[in-house]
């Protein structure tokens, strides 16, 4: 069967079957997993910083091993799956994150944390692209709203894996914790195998990305919109424990604050979606934005308590724009593309998350994490003037509910 044919059954495959829920719960399931994954991150750095007697730049390194190779791999994991499945591409890699997790908690020193890092990392290169391509094709252009829900359940994990792991420490010593977090992993890695329809192969030789009619240029745009985007982001969740320690919070409180930072993330979805209908695509963009750099810059100046509560609404303008984003890939690219599409977006965006906070870590360290997180926020105020100019290459209609 050709790609055409492929793509033309599975568009008119109704989006409500057993298969194509599966596929979504299951995808999604995976989603939540690997976010939390990436999130518990920031759990584990102060502990490993006290350990290790580590500097914000050598923690911004950690976390770069991580994120850095899930940002490489994205483009070769979407290749490996043509050769495999991406079922099987998709289900090995959890069970490489998994391994990932408890290598970390085995690990004597600080390279053996490296290496898990880097492995964990690798793992979760393969669940972005595959997962989100397998929903996309199950179900063919009504996939905009289900891509929503899927990306709602990644903002779930990253709202309760952390915590969890926070509560975990506090009872039991880190590594022990990442044990069993990465136990289930490897439940998830089983039920993907076992449960998830098999996803219809990509095309055999994606070529790069092309955008088409208004939208030409505008996946470059896009890009560079979200690696300044996921740039601001990352690098005050970097330097938040710090920040926190700065106003008397404790580690379980750190759990909390991340926690509300990602409700409220899972909430700027829906919240992106009414701004959507009423201020198009760059009025949301725009407005998030300017929230974003407002709400970090008021969590420098805020005592504790206020901090708080004001995280929920940082976490709908940091979300809110990753998911109108997210949600505007497959609008520029051709449908056979779309798992190269996905794996170059992420890893541009996730790239930048790696590398920037290393950068204004080693700037943390010479004069402080206030600064340094000041600077960073200063990103999301870059992504205006390219979102104007985005907007312009992009039809002139509200950014669809569920993006």
């Amino acid at each position: 069967m050709s790609d055409i044919t492929v793509q033309e059954a599975v568009d008119t495959e109704p989006s409500g079957t057993s298969r194509g829920r599966r596929t979504l719960a299951l995808a999604g399931l995976a989603h939540a997993l690997h976010d939390g994954y990436t999130s518990s991150i920031y759990v584990l750095l102060p502990i490993w910083q006290s350990q290790f007697a580590l500097g914000y730049g050598a923690m911004a390194v950690l976390r770069a091993l991580y994120v850095g190779s899930l940002a490489l791999l994205q483009v070769p994991s979407t290749r490996l799956a043509r050769l495999l499945s991406p079922r099987a591409v998709l289900a090995l890699g959890t069970l490489l994150s998994a391994f990932g997790y408890a290598l970390a908690g085995f690990s004597g020193g600080l390279v053996g944390l490296c290496v898990a890092l880097a492995l964990a990392g690798a793992g979760s290169s393969t669940q972005h692209p595959l997962a989100s391509a397998a929903v996309s094709r199950a179900y063919g252009r009504r996939a905009r709203g289900p891509l929503g829900s899927y990306n709602f359940a990644g903002d779930l994990g990253k709202a309760s894996l952390p915590p969890l792991l926070a509560l975990l420490i506090t009872v039991l010593a880190w590594r022990h914790a990442l044990w069993l977090v990465a136990g289930l992993g490897a439940v998830v890695a089983l039920l993907i195998q076992f449960l998830m329809p098999q996803v219809e192969q990509p095309a055999a030789h994606p070529a790069a990305v092309p955008a088409a009619g208004k939208g030409k240029g505008g996946f470059g745009l896009l890009l560079a919109i979200g690696m300044l985007d996921g740039a601001a982001g990352v690098t005050f969740l970097l330097f938040l424990p710090a920040l926190l320690k700065s106003k008397g919070a404790s580690l379980p409180t750190l759990g909390v604050a991340l926690a509300l930072i990602f409700i409220g993330g899972a909430c700027g979805k829906a919240a992106c979606g009414w701004l959507g209908a009423k201020l198009g695509l760059l009025g949301t963009v725009v407005g998030t934005e300017l929230g974003t750099a407002a709400a970090i810059f008021a969590v420098l100046a805020l005592p504790l308590a206020p901090t708080l509560i004001l995280f929920p609404f940082l976490g709908i303008a940091l979300n809110g724009t990753s998911s109108v984003l997210y949600g505007t890939v497959p609008e520029l690219v051709d449908g056979e593309k779309v798992e190269h599409a996905f794996a170059v977006f992420y890893s541009g965006t996730l790239g930048s998350s790696a590398l920037v906070p290393v950068l204004l870590g080693t700037f943390g360290d010479w004069v402080g994490p206030s600064w340094a997180t000041a600077v960073g926020a200063s990103a999301a105020l870059c992504v205006i003037p390219l979102m104007v100019l985005l907007a312009q290459r992009l039809d002139s209609k509200p950014s669809p509910r569920g993006a």
